[in-house]
């Protein structure tokens, strides 16, 4: 049986995730994360409650680790526009028939 390790996230990623599942929800972007909705529930949760999103008892992330983050968010990010721009796209070329 293999066992699962614990995935970390930076504070930093954590920020941009509440804002992505703000601006299009829970589920659609933990699904673009790829990462427990559940998760990213107790984050928005956290964080409307004024709780700080830091743990303490974390050890601190290595810069690599810290990248991977950043590139993943942004990653999400332009799923997210290239989605919109195909629905526009689709919208106006029904509306030019």
């Amino acid at each position: 049986m293999q066992r699962v390790s614990r995935r970390r996230y930076t504070d930093d990623f954590k920020a941009q995730a509440i804002t992505l599942a703000e601006s299009i929800g829970r589920a659609k972007a933990a699904r673009q994360l790829d990462m427990s909705v559940k998760t990213l529930g107790n984050w928005l949760d956290a964080s409307r409650a004024g709780l700080p999103l830091n743990s303490p008892s974390r050890k601190p992330v290595g810069d690599l680790e810290s990248e991977v983050a950043r590139l993943r968010a942004e990653n999400a990010t332009l799923k997210m526009e290239r989605e919109i721009l195909k629905k526009a796209t689709a919208f106006f070329a029904r509306e030019s028939k």
